[in-house]
Protein backbone atom coordinates (compact mmCIF):
# COMPACT_ATOMS: atom_id res chain seq x y z
CA UNK A 1 0.00 0.00 0.00
CA UNK A 2 2.94 2.32 1.04
CA UNK A 3 4.46 1.79 -2.56
CA UNK A 4 0.91 2.50 -4.77
CA UNK A 5 0.42 6.06 -2.51
CA UNK A 6 3.87 6.60 -3.56
CA UNK A 7 3.97 6.50 -7.15
CA UNK A 8 0.31 7.65 -6.96
CA UNK A 9 1.55 10.96 -5.22
CA UNK A 10 4.23 11.31 -7.78
CA UNK A 11 1.71 11.27 -10.59
CA UNK A 12 -0.54 13.45 -8.90
CA UNK A 13 2.58 16.21 -8.23
CA UNK A 14 3.72 15.37 -11.92
CA UNK A 15 0.04 16.51 -13.06
CA UNK A 16 -0.53 19.61 -10.98
CA UNK A 17 2.77 20.25 -12.36
CA UNK A 18 1.93 19.91 -15.94
CA UNK A 19 -1.50 21.23 -15.06
CA UNK A 20 -0.25 24.66 -13.88
CA UNK A 21 2.40 25.05 -16.62
CA UNK A 22 -0.61 24.93 -19.30
CA UNK A 23 -2.85 27.37 -17.48
CA UNK A 24 -0.04 30.05 -17.54
CA UNK A 25 0.29 29.47 -21.44
CA UNK A 26 -3.13 29.19 -22.39
CA UNK A 27 -3.77 32.32 -20.17
CA UNK A 28 -0.83 33.94 -21.98
CA UNK A 29 -2.18 32.89 -25.54
CA UNK A 30 -5.62 33.58 -24.90
CA UNK A 31 -5.30 37.27 -23.63
CA UNK A 32 -2.88 37.92 -26.89
CA UNK A 33 -5.82 36.71 -29.00
CA UNK A 34 -8.52 38.38 -27.46
CA UNK A 35 -6.51 41.74 -27.38
CA UNK A 36 -6.47 41.26 -31.55
CA UNK A 37 -10.05 40.17 -31.55
CA UNK A 38 -11.07 43.47 -30.19
CA UNK A 39 -8.15 45.90 -31.21
CA UNK A 40 -9.09 48.64 -28.95
CA UNK A 41 -12.61 48.34 -28.98
CA UNK A 42 -13.21 46.74 -25.25
CA UNK A 43 -11.74 47.78 -22.19
CA UNK A 44 -8.61 45.58 -20.78
CA UNK A 45 -10.30 44.76 -18.15
CA UNK A 46 -13.56 43.12 -20.65
CA UNK A 47 -10.48 41.23 -22.35
CA UNK A 48 -9.16 40.10 -19.37
CA UNK A 49 -12.46 38.63 -17.52
CA UNK A 50 -13.03 36.97 -21.48
CA UNK A 51 -9.72 35.63 -21.14
CA UNK A 52 -10.31 34.15 -17.36
CA UNK A 53 -13.69 32.70 -18.46
CA UNK A 54 -12.31 30.88 -21.65
CA UNK A 55 -9.23 29.12 -19.64
CA UNK A 56 -11.70 26.79 -17.95
CA UNK A 57 -12.98 25.21 -21.32
CA UNK A 58 -9.48 25.09 -22.76
CA UNK A 59 -8.06 23.03 -19.50
CA UNK A 60 -10.55 21.32 -20.23
CA UNK A 61 -10.37 20.10 -23.53
CA UNK A 62 -6.48 19.72 -23.11
CA UNK A 63 -7.06 16.85 -19.96
CA UNK A 64 -6.67 14.21 -21.88
CA UNK A 65 -3.17 15.28 -23.25
CA UNK A 66 -2.11 16.67 -19.89
CA UNK A 67 -2.81 13.39 -18.57
CA UNK A 68 -0.89 11.32 -20.62
CA UNK A 69 2.43 13.86 -20.63
CA UNK A 70 1.62 13.31 -16.80
CA UNK A 71 1.69 9.31 -17.08
CA UNK A 72 5.07 10.06 -19.59
CA UNK A 73 6.90 12.05 -17.36
CA UNK A 74 5.98 9.89 -13.97
CA UNK A 75 7.16 6.95 -15.64
CA UNK A 76 10.08 7.50 -17.40
CA UNK A 77 11.33 9.58 -13.89
CA UNK A 78 10.77 6.49 -12.31
CA UNK A 79 12.62 4.34 -15.18
CA UNK A 80 15.65 6.67 -14.87
CA UNK A 81 15.96 6.93 -11.45
CA UNK A 82 15.94 2.81 -11.01
CA UNK A 83 12.82 2.85 -8.58
CA UNK A 84 11.11 0.51 -11.04
CA UNK A 85 13.84 -1.91 -11.39
CA UNK A 86 13.96 -1.85 -7.23
CA UNK A 87 10.25 -2.66 -7.30
CA UNK A 88 10.17 -5.23 -9.77
CA UNK A 89 13.44 -6.85 -7.60
CA UNK A 90 10.77 -6.17 -4.72
CA UNK A 91 8.22 -8.87 -6.15
CA UNK A 92 5.65 -6.10 -7.89
CA UNK A 93 4.86 -6.77 -11.45
CA UNK A 94 4.53 -4.10 -14.07
CA UNK A 95 0.29 -3.95 -13.21
CA UNK A 96 0.54 -3.65 -9.78
CA UNK A 97 3.52 -0.44 -10.46
CA UNK A 98 1.02 1.23 -12.57
CA UNK A 99 -1.96 0.84 -10.16
CA UNK A 100 -1.43 4.30 -7.95
CA UNK A 101 -1.40 6.36 -11.33
CA UNK A 102 -4.57 4.35 -13.09
CA UNK A 103 -6.45 5.20 -9.58
CA UNK A 104 -5.32 8.64 -9.63
CA UNK A 105 -6.36 9.41 -13.52
CA UNK A 106 -9.50 7.57 -12.66
CA UNK A 107 -10.13 9.90 -9.78
CA UNK A 108 -9.14 12.74 -11.82
CA UNK A 109 -11.98 11.70 -14.41
CA UNK A 110 -14.82 11.58 -12.16
CA UNK A 111 -13.68 14.86 -10.31
CA UNK A 112 -13.37 16.57 -13.85
CA UNK A 113 -16.50 15.67 -15.07
CA UNK A 114 -18.81 16.12 -11.53
CA UNK A 115 -16.87 19.19 -10.40
CA UNK A 116 -14.95 21.02 -13.27
CA UNK A 117 -17.53 19.94 -15.84
CA UNK A 118 -20.10 22.43 -14.40
CA UNK A 119 -17.53 25.30 -14.11
CA UNK A 120 -16.93 24.58 -17.49
CA UNK A 121 -20.37 25.00 -18.23
CA UNK A 122 -21.15 27.91 -16.27
CA UNK A 123 -17.74 29.95 -17.46
CA UNK A 124 -18.65 28.84 -20.74
CA UNK A 125 -22.21 30.58 -20.84
CA UNK A 126 -20.79 33.80 -19.39
CA UNK A 127 -17.84 33.93 -21.96
CA UNK A 128 -20.85 33.63 -24.66
CA UNK A 129 -22.80 36.34 -23.07
CA UNK A 130 -19.97 38.81 -22.23
CA UNK A 131 -18.28 38.24 -26.21
CA UNK A 132 -21.54 38.43 -27.35
CA UNK A 133 -22.27 41.65 -25.80
CA UNK A 134 -18.80 43.16 -26.64
CA UNK A 135 -19.30 42.67 -30.38
CA UNK A 136 -22.85 43.63 -30.84
CA UNK A 137 -24.43 44.36 -27.38
CA UNK A 138 -26.20 41.12 -26.94
CA UNK A 139 -29.06 41.75 -29.47
CA UNK A 140 -29.96 38.36 -30.47
CA UNK A 141 -30.44 35.57 -27.53
CA UNK A 142 -31.92 32.08 -27.77
CA UNK A 143 -32.91 30.13 -25.31
CA UNK A 144 -34.66 26.76 -25.02
CA UNK A 145 -36.84 24.81 -22.01
CA UNK A 146 -39.52 23.06 -21.24
CA UNK A 147 -42.10 25.95 -22.20
CA UNK A 148 -40.58 25.97 -25.66
CA UNK A 149 -38.35 28.25 -27.47
CA UNK A 150 -37.38 31.87 -26.75
CA UNK A 151 -35.76 33.74 -29.32
CA UNK A 152 -34.47 38.08 -29.09
CA UNK A 153 -34.03 40.20 -32.19
CA UNK A 154 -32.89 43.63 -32.43
CA UNK A 155 -31.89 46.69 -34.06
CA UNK A 156 -30.91 50.64 -32.93
CA UNK A 157 -34.92 51.10 -32.59
CA UNK A 158 -35.95 48.19 -29.97
CA UNK A 159 -35.99 44.68 -29.36
CA UNK A 160 -38.85 41.59 -30.28
CA UNK A 161 -39.28 38.76 -27.74
CA UNK A 162 -40.53 35.59 -29.87
CA UNK A 163 -41.73 32.52 -28.19
CA UNK A 164 -42.82 29.64 -29.87
CA UNK A 165 -44.43 26.37 -28.23
CA UNK A 166 -42.11 24.01 -31.01
CA UNK A 167 -39.72 24.63 -33.61
CA UNK A 168 -38.34 22.90 -36.93
CA UNK A 169 -34.90 20.88 -35.58
CA UNK A 170 -32.93 23.81 -36.60
CA UNK A 171 -35.59 26.77 -35.27
CA UNK A 172 -35.99 28.47 -38.58
CA UNK A 173 -40.02 27.23 -38.73
CA UNK A 174 -41.73 27.88 -35.60
CA UNK A 175 -45.24 26.66 -34.57
CA UNK A 176 -47.90 28.30 -32.40
CA UNK A 177 -45.70 31.56 -32.55
CA UNK A 178 -46.24 34.88 -30.65
CA UNK A 179 -43.52 38.69 -30.96
CA UNK A 180 -43.72 41.08 -28.42
CA UNK A 181 -42.11 44.21 -30.13
CA UNK A 182 -40.30 46.53 -27.35
CA UNK A 183 -39.55 50.38 -28.71
CA UNK A 184 -36.11 51.78 -26.44
CA UNK A 185 -38.16 54.29 -24.57
CA UNK A 186 -42.11 53.62 -24.53
CA UNK A 187 -42.25 49.73 -23.43
CA UNK A 188 -44.10 47.24 -25.52
CA UNK A 189 -46.06 48.70 -28.90
CA UNK A 190 -46.97 45.94 -30.50
CA UNK A 191 -47.96 41.31 -30.13
CA UNK A 192 -48.69 39.65 -33.14
CA UNK A 193 -49.55 35.94 -33.04
CA UNK A 194 -48.95 33.42 -35.63
CA UNK A 195 -49.93 29.64 -36.65
CA UNK A 196 -46.41 29.51 -37.82
CA UNK A 197 -43.70 31.45 -38.88
CA UNK A 198 -40.51 30.73 -41.33
CA UNK A 199 -36.99 32.47 -41.16
CA UNK A 200 -36.47 33.73 -45.15
CA UNK A 201 -33.55 36.27 -46.17
CA UNK A 202 -34.13 39.48 -43.37
CA UNK A 203 -37.83 38.09 -42.84
CA UNK A 204 -40.18 36.09 -40.72
CA UNK A 205 -42.76 34.82 -43.21
CA UNK A 206 -46.20 34.57 -41.04
CA UNK A 207 -49.24 32.34 -41.45
CA UNK A 208 -52.82 32.84 -39.53
CA UNK A 209 -51.58 35.96 -38.10
CA UNK A 210 -53.19 38.00 -35.74
CA UNK A 211 -51.19 41.38 -34.78
CA UNK A 212 -52.40 43.48 -31.73
CA UNK A 213 -51.09 47.45 -31.61
CA UNK A 214 -50.85 48.35 -27.96
CA UNK A 215 -49.53 51.66 -29.06
CA UNK A 216 -52.94 53.15 -29.65
CA UNK A 217 -54.64 53.16 -26.31
CA UNK A 218 -58.11 51.47 -25.26
CA UNK A 219 -58.63 48.29 -25.82
CA UNK A 220 -55.61 46.27 -28.16
CA UNK A 221 -58.90 43.80 -28.64
CA UNK A 222 -60.77 45.96 -30.78
CA UNK A 223 -58.35 47.01 -33.14
CA UNK A 224 -56.76 43.55 -33.74
CA UNK A 225 -56.28 42.58 -37.46
CA UNK A 226 -56.18 39.33 -38.80
CA UNK A 227 -53.86 38.55 -42.17
CA UNK A 228 -53.87 35.00 -43.93
CA UNK A 229 -50.26 35.77 -44.45
CA UNK A 230 -47.33 38.61 -42.90
CA UNK A 231 -43.82 39.22 -43.32
CA UNK A 232 -41.91 40.90 -39.97
CA UNK A 233 -38.26 42.28 -40.61
CA UNK A 234 -35.37 39.97 -38.89
CA UNK A 235 -32.16 40.79 -37.75
CA UNK A 236 -31.81 36.77 -37.46
CA UNK A 237 -29.79 34.35 -39.59
CA UNK A 238 -30.47 30.80 -39.91
CA UNK A 239 -26.73 30.51 -39.54
CA UNK A 240 -26.83 32.61 -36.28
CA UNK A 241 -29.54 30.58 -34.38
CA UNK A 242 -27.36 27.60 -34.95
CA UNK A 243 -24.63 29.64 -33.28
CA UNK A 244 -26.75 30.50 -30.49
CA UNK A 245 -27.50 26.68 -29.52
CA UNK A 246 -23.44 26.61 -28.44
CA UNK A 247 -21.47 23.72 -27.69
CA UNK A 248 -22.98 20.86 -25.65
CA UNK A 249 -20.45 22.00 -23.27
CA UNK A 250 -22.05 25.00 -22.64
CA UNK A 251 -24.67 23.24 -20.05
CA UNK A 252 -23.73 21.15 -16.98
CA UNK A 253 -23.53 17.81 -17.06
CA UNK A 254 -25.96 17.38 -14.10
CA UNK A 255 -28.62 19.37 -16.20
CA UNK A 256 -28.28 17.51 -19.55
CA UNK A 257 -30.88 15.20 -19.08
CA UNK A 258 -33.25 18.01 -18.33
CA UNK A 259 -32.26 20.05 -20.90
CA UNK A 260 -32.20 17.05 -23.41
CA UNK A 261 -35.57 16.71 -22.59
CA UNK A 262 -36.54 20.42 -23.03
CA UNK A 263 -34.96 20.11 -26.55
CA UNK A 264 -37.39 17.24 -27.78
CA UNK A 265 -39.99 18.76 -26.23
CA UNK A 266 -39.54 21.77 -28.58
CA UNK A 267 -38.89 19.38 -31.38
CA UNK A 268 -35.46 19.58 -31.84
CA UNK A 269 -33.02 16.57 -32.42
CA UNK A 270 -31.14 16.29 -28.99
CA UNK A 271 -28.80 12.92 -30.26
CA UNK A 272 -25.86 15.06 -30.23
CA UNK A 273 -26.46 16.55 -26.67
CA UNK A 274 -26.98 13.02 -25.68
CA UNK A 275 -23.91 11.82 -27.56
CA UNK A 276 -22.13 14.24 -25.55
CA UNK A 277 -23.75 12.84 -22.38
CA UNK A 278 -22.47 9.74 -22.97
CA UNK A 279 -18.71 10.79 -23.96
CA UNK A 280 -18.23 12.97 -20.61
CA UNK A 281 -19.65 9.63 -18.60
CA UNK A 282 -16.84 7.91 -20.01
CA UNK A 283 -14.18 10.23 -19.71
CA UNK A 284 -12.75 8.89 -16.62
CA UNK A 285 -12.08 5.47 -18.41
CA UNK A 286 -10.49 7.20 -21.58
CA UNK A 287 -8.14 8.99 -19.16
CA UNK A 288 -7.39 5.57 -17.39
CA UNK A 289 -6.59 4.18 -20.80
CA UNK A 290 -4.02 7.31 -21.47
CA UNK A 291 -2.37 6.43 -18.31
CA UNK A 292 -2.11 2.89 -19.30
CA UNK A 293 -0.67 3.57 -22.75
CA UNK A 294 1.55 6.36 -21.15
CA UNK A 295 3.30 3.51 -18.89
CA UNK A 296 3.55 1.07 -21.74
CA UNK A 297 6.03 2.51 -23.81
CA UNK A 298 8.10 4.54 -20.74
CA UNK A 299 8.15 1.98 -17.95
CA UNK A 300 11.28 -0.19 -19.73
CA UNK A 301 14.47 1.39 -18.24
CA UNK A 302 16.57 3.61 -20.18
CA UNK A 303 19.61 2.12 -20.62
CA UNK A 304 17.78 -0.24 -23.26
CA UNK A 305 17.91 2.94 -25.15
CA UNK A 306 15.83 4.34 -27.47
CA UNK A 307 13.82 6.66 -24.58
CA UNK A 308 12.88 9.04 -27.43
CA UNK A 309 11.39 6.74 -29.80
CA UNK A 310 9.11 5.55 -26.79
CA UNK A 311 7.93 9.04 -25.76
CA UNK A 312 7.28 9.77 -29.36
CA UNK A 313 5.10 6.95 -29.75
CA UNK A 314 3.45 7.25 -26.71
CA UNK A 315 2.39 10.80 -27.86
CA UNK A 316 1.37 9.21 -31.04
CA UNK A 317 -0.86 6.80 -30.01
CA UNK A 318 -2.44 9.10 -27.46
CA UNK A 319 -3.17 11.82 -29.88
CA UNK A 320 -4.46 8.46 -32.28
CA UNK A 321 -6.73 7.38 -29.52
CA UNK A 322 -7.89 10.66 -28.77
CA UNK A 323 -8.85 11.27 -32.56
CA UNK A 324 -10.49 8.15 -32.75
CA UNK A 325 -12.66 8.48 -30.02
CA UNK A 326 -13.61 12.13 -31.55
CA UNK A 327 -14.47 10.27 -34.87
CA UNK A 328 -16.39 8.14 -33.38
CA UNK A 329 -18.65 10.70 -31.65
CA UNK A 330 -19.07 12.20 -34.93
CA UNK A 331 -20.48 8.97 -35.91
CA UNK A 332 -23.12 8.91 -32.70
CA UNK A 333 -23.80 12.35 -33.57
CA UNK A 334 -24.98 11.56 -36.98
CA UNK A 335 -26.45 8.51 -36.19
CA UNK A 336 -24.20 6.12 -38.22
CA UNK A 337 -23.37 4.08 -34.83
CA UNK A 338 -25.03 3.62 -31.51
CA UNK A 339 -24.40 6.52 -29.13
CA UNK A 340 -23.63 4.15 -26.42
CA UNK A 341 -20.86 1.77 -28.46
CA UNK A 342 -19.71 5.57 -29.72
CA UNK A 343 -18.81 6.93 -26.38
CA UNK A 344 -17.92 3.56 -24.45
CA UNK A 345 -16.07 0.86 -27.11
CA UNK A 346 -12.97 3.72 -28.08
CA UNK A 347 -12.19 4.45 -23.94
CA UNK A 348 -12.53 0.45 -23.63
CA UNK A 349 -10.49 -0.57 -26.19
CA UNK A 350 -7.56 1.55 -25.89
CA UNK A 351 -7.18 0.12 -22.17
CA UNK A 352 -7.42 -3.51 -23.25
CA UNK A 353 -5.23 -2.25 -25.91
CA UNK A 354 -2.63 -0.86 -23.25
CA UNK A 355 -3.10 -3.55 -20.80
CA UNK A 356 -1.67 -5.96 -23.84
CA UNK A 357 1.47 -3.95 -24.73
CA UNK A 358 2.26 -4.04 -20.66
CA UNK A 359 1.42 -7.99 -20.40
CA UNK A 360 3.77 -8.34 -23.49
CA UNK A 361 6.61 -6.57 -22.23
CA UNK A 362 6.54 -6.80 -18.40
CA UNK A 363 5.82 -10.66 -18.44
CA UNK A 364 5.95 -12.52 -22.06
Amino acid sequence: MTLHLYFAKRFLFVFLGILTVFFLFLALLDLIEQLRRFEGDAAFGSVLQLTLLNIPSSLYEMMPLIVILSSIGVFLTLARSSELVVARAAGRSGLLCIAGPAVVALLIGVVSVAAFNPIVAATSKQYSELSEKLENGGRNVLSIGAEGLWLRQGDDDGQTVIHAARSSPLATTLFDVSFLAYDNENGPFRRITARSAKLQDGVWQMFGVKIWDLGLGGNPEANATNYISYELPSTLTAEGIRDRFGKPSSVSIWNMPSFIAGLETAGFSAIRYAVWLNMELSRPVFLLSLVLVGAAFTMRHTRLGNTGISVLTAVLVGFGLYYIRNFAQILGENGQINMILAAWIPPIASSFLALGIILHREDG
